[in-house]
C-alpha cells in the first residue's frame, strides 16, 4: 500500500476516533450555559489533530508490514491502524501541552490551540485553562484508542504496556526539558550530553522508539525483543530528528515549520546548536552568546545575530555530522536484519522520512 494511501487513512481515521471521544454525547449532562465552551473545546481537538506528516502512524504500519506474517496483514491492519492513529493523537496532545509552556501563538501554520480557546473565550486564563484540559483529554484518548485496538491483537497486554510506557517517558522528557533550562552555558559538552538526554526521552521515546515497537508486537514479536530492537533503530534515528528539527528551526522557513524561525533563540532554549557554537566560538563570541542566552529576551537583530554565529563557529556544520553519524547508525541495524531484502528496503525508506536532508 503506498503512503498516500496510508495517510488518507489515518487522516480520516483520526478525525473520526476524536471526534467520538472528545465531543459530549447524547446522554452526557452538560449545563446549557456551558455548551458553547464544551463544543469549542471538541471542535479545537479535532483542528489540532488535522495536518501533520504522521510520520509516526506511518512508521508503525510500515514496522508491522516488516515483521509481520503475510496472513495478519490484512486480517490485523485495522487494529494496527487504530494504534498507529493513537500514536498521533498523543502527539498531538503534548505538541497542546508544549505550546503552552513555551507560550507558542502558532502550530502548524495556525493559532496554537490555547491561543484559539482564549480568543474564543475573551480571556487568556481560561484559554490557557482549556488548553490543559485539551491536551489531558488527547492523552485520554490515544490510551482509550490503544487500548481498544490492542484487543484485536495477540499480544494485547504487551501492546498496551509499551504504550503506557511510552507516555511515562514522555512525561519525563518534559520533566528533563525544563530542568535544563537551568544548565549553566560554561560547560558545553555537559549541555550536549544533557539536551541528548532530553532527545531521547521526550522525542525518540514516542517519535521513533515506539511505533517501530508497536509494529513489531503487533506483528508478534516477543516483547523484550521487541523492545531492544526498536531502541537500537529507534534511540539514534529519534536523536537525528530532532537534531534535524532543532536545525530547521534556524535554516528553514516559516512556510517548512508553521512557526517563525529562530524560535528556539527567542526563547532562549539550551540547544545542541548553542551548545557547539559555544564550543567553536572564540572568548568575544563566547561571551556575545551567553549574553544573549542570560538576558530576559532577544529582539530579531539578535535571532540573525545568533543565526550567523551558528554557521561560522561551525554548529550548524557539526550538527549535519551529529545527524548522518545518527542515522547510519540506525541504518547498520537495518541492514542486518534477518528480513528479506525487500522488507528491509520497506523499513529504510520508513525510517528516511525522519532524516530527508541526510538521505
Amino acid at each position: 500500500m503506498s503512503s498516500s494511501t496510508d495517510l488518507e487513512q489515518i487522516e480520516s481515521r483520526i478525525v473520526e476516533l476524536v471526534k467520538d471521544f472528545v465531543t459530549p454525547h447524547a446522554d452526557d449532562a452538560v449545563a446549557s450555559s456551558c455548551k458553547d465552551v464544551a463544543d469549542a473545546v471538541a471542535r479545537q481537538a479535532v483542528t489540532s489533530s488535522e495536518g501533520g506528516k504522521r510520520l509516526r502512524a506511518l512508521l508503525t504500519l510500515d514496522s508491522f508490514r516488516v515483521f509481520a506474517a503475510d496472513a495478519a496483514k490484512e486480517a490485523d491492519f485495522d487494529a494496527v491502524l487504530d494504534l498507529a492513529c493513537a500514536v498521533e493523537v498523543f502527539q498531538t496532545a503534548a505538541l497542546v501541552h508544549d505550546d503552552i509552556i513555551d507560550d507558542s501563538d502558532l502550530r502548524r501554520g495556525r493559532p496554537s490551540a490555547h491561543r484559539a480557546l482564549a480568543s474564543g473565550t475573551h480571556s487568556d486564563a481560561i484559554g490557557r485553562g482549556l488548553g490543559i484540559m485539551l491536551g489531558d483529554m488527547l492523552a485520554t484518548s490515544s490510551v482509550d484508542i490503544a487500548n481498544r485496538a490492542a484487543r484485536r491483537l495477540s499480544r494485547s497486554d504487551d501492546v498496551v504496556g509499551a504504550f503506557l510506557t511510552m507516555h511515562r517517558e514522555v512525561e519525563i522528557g518534559q520533566v528533563l526539558d525544563l530542568a535544563v533550562e537551568l544548565n549553566p552555558l560554561d560547560d558545553p559538552e555537559e549541555l550536549v550530553r544533557a539536551s541528548l538526554n532530553v532527545f531521547r526521552w521526550k522525542t525518540a521515546s514516542y517519535t521513533t522508539i515506539a511505533p517501530l515497537e508497536f509494529g513489531m508486537l503487533a506483528a508478534g514479536l516477543d516483547a523484550s525483543a521487541a523492545r531492544d530492537l526498536a531502541m537500537s533503530i529507534g534511540l539514534p534515528l529519534g536523536l537525528a530528528f530532532q537534531l534535524a528539527d532543532d536545525l530547521l528551526d534556524v535554516i528553514g522557513s516559516s512556510l517548512n515549520t508553521g512557526k517563525p524561525v529562530g524560535g528556539d533563540i527567542r526563547e532562549g532554549k539550551r540547544t545542541v546548536l548553542l551548545a557547539d557554537a559555544l564550543s567553536g566560538a572564540d572568548e568575544p563570541e563566547r561571551a556575545e552568546l551567553i549574553g544573549m542566552w542570560e538576558a530576559p529576551s532577544r529582539c530579531e537583530e539578535q535571532v540573525r545575530r545568533a543565526i550567523t554565529l551558528f554557521a561560522s563557529t561551525g554548529a550548524i556544520e557539526r550538527s549535519h555530522g551529529r545527524i548522518r553519524n545518527l542515522w547510519n547508525a540506525s541504518k547498520s541495524i537495518i541492514d542486518a536484519l534477518d528480513v528479506p531484502d525487500d522488507r528491509k528496503e520497506l523499513l529504510i525508506r520508513a525510517c528516511a522520512r525522519f532524516v530527508p536532508t541526510v538521505v
